[in-house]
């Protein structure tokens, strides 16, 4: 396993030739290309805002304006829901690759996780532009906290993306299981609603048991609330804990991996 996670550095060429071919096959054919990385999340946060501003008016004064609040944790979820739906089948799709003898698998999911955040980056112009447009002003002392919570997501992503990958390729249910455990996952996470408000809370016990719930927090407490950044305590005690359960997603896709080229 260690051997294998040592050479991971080695295949960082790898992984950008995948995420670029990725990011082009994904708009190949497309009038607008590219461009829809950015539309997508602006269509996004244009529905949400309508059905949650008019629809659902969202009466609390600690998340006005709702647009720019809900977004700063949305944006984030996009990328996390996006990975998980689509790691699923990464290495059945790869097929291909897996069954050439030097390929490392492990590659794919990381492709996979790292090409949805660069579409999570292509939709940040879109948030500071409605930060802009509505006159909100960014934690400026805690900014530089906004990169560890990135860094935290990423690898607690990777780490999920590992496991959920390998074993899909076994048990095919695993992304429906996913698909539909990701709805459950959004409602029960502070996104479209703060955590902080009073009706919520007798949930505060379920909301610290959430992983997802520390890294929305942190994004709104950092992007969004002109407080301090009172979350950094979860965030680094996920950050460890992420550490922890992609050493363990490793060690148990090392152990599969000899299965994956006659399982796809």
């Amino acid at each position: 396993m260690w051997h294998n996670l040592g050479q991971l550095l080695r295949y960082r060429g790898l992984i950008q030739s995948l995420v670029a071919r990725d990011l082009k096959a994904r708009y190949r054919g497309s009038m607008l290309g590219f461009f829809w990385s950015f539309v997508n999340p602006l269509m996004l946060l244009l529905i949400y805002n309508w059905v949650f501003t008019y629809l659902l008016e969202n009466r609390s004064q600690d998340t006005q304006p709702y647009a720019v609040f809900m977004f700063t944790a949305l944006l984030p979820w996009t990328w996390f829901q996006s990975s998980l739906n689509e790691v699923t089948g990464s290495l059945i799709s790869g097929g291909n690759l897996i069954k050439k003898v030097l390929f490392p698998a492990e590659v794919l999911p990381i492709v996979t996780v790292l090409g949805n955040m660069i579409h999570f980056i292509f939709g940040l112009p879109i948030l500071a532009a409605f930060m802009w447009w509505y006159g909100v002003v960014p934690n400026w002392p805690q900014l530089p906290w906004f990169f560890v919570i990135v860094a935290v997501q990423l690898l607690f992503t990777i780490a999920l993306g590992l496991v959920l990958s390998a074993l899909a390729v076994h048990f095919r249910d695993v992304k429906d299981l996913v698909s539909n455990l990701l709805t459950f996952w959004f409602f029960a996470t502070p996104i479209i609603y703060w955590y902080a408000d009073e009706r919520f809370k007798d949930y505060k016990f379920y909301f610290d048991l959430n992983p997802f719930s520390h890294l929305a927090i942190s994004y709104q407490e950092v992007l969004f609330f002109d407080g301090g950044f009172g979350h950094w305590l979860w965030l680094l005690a996920l950050g460890g804990a992420s550490v922890v359960l992609f050493l363990a997603a490793y060690w148990i896709f090392d152990r599969l991996r000899d299965s994956f080229s006659e399982a796809v």
